[in-house]
C-alpha cells in the first residue's frame, strides 16, 4: 500500500501539474473529475486539502471512495471528515465551495458500489486487498 510520504508526493505532483497548466490539465483523472477536497484536521484543527477522483456523480452530490488503495486504514481524509463533516469542495477547477460529507448508509453503498466498480475496476481490487469496507462518501450542498 502507498505510504503517507508517496500519498503526500502524489498529491503535490498533481497540484504542481494544475499550477504550471494554468488549470488546463489535471482536472480529470483514469476518465474522472478530479476534485481538491479540504479538511479540518481532527487533531490540528488546521485545514488539510487532498486531491481526489469522483467515480459517481449524482445531481449536486459528489461520490468519492476512501480506498488509500485497497490499504487496511482508512485515509486521513476520511477520519477528519467523519469527525468534521463540513468541507470545502473544489470540483473540476472551480472555486471552493461549502459542502457537508458523509458516509453512504448500507442502502445507498449498496447501490453505488456497483455503479463505481462496473466503470473503475480499480476500486474493485482494492477491496479484494482489504477486510475493512471502504467507505463511499457523498459530499452534498450544505442544506
Amino acid at each position: 500500500m502507498p505510504s503517507d510520504l508517496t500519498l503526500k508526493a502524489m498529491n503535490g505532483i498533481h497540484r504542481a501539474l494544475l499550477k504550471v497548466t494554468g488549470g488546463k490539465f489535471g482536472w480529470e483523472a483514469g476518465k474522472m473529475p478530479v476534485l481538491e477536497l479540504t479538511t479540518t484536521g481532527r487533531k490540528s484543527g488546521q485545514p488539510r486539502a487532498v486531491m481526489l477522483t469522483s467515480p459517481l456523480q449524482e445531481g449536486d452530490t459528489i461520490v468519492v471512495v476512501a480506498s488509500r488503495g485497497g490499504d487496511d486504514t482508512h485515509p486521513a481524509w476520511f477520519l477528519n471528515l467523519r469527525d468534521h463533516p463540513e468541507v470545502e469542495v473544489a470540483y473540476k477547477g472551480a472555486p471552493k465551495q461549502p459542502m457537508r460529507a458523509r458516509v453512504a448508509n448500507a442502502e445507498e453503498r449498496a447501490r453505488m458500489w456497483p455503479l463505481v466498480t462496473a466503470d473503475h475496476k480499480n476500486y474493485a481490487g482494492y477491496q479484494t486487498k482489504t477486510t475493512r469496507e471502504i467507505p463511499l462518501v457523498l459530499l452534498e450542498p450544505p442544506s
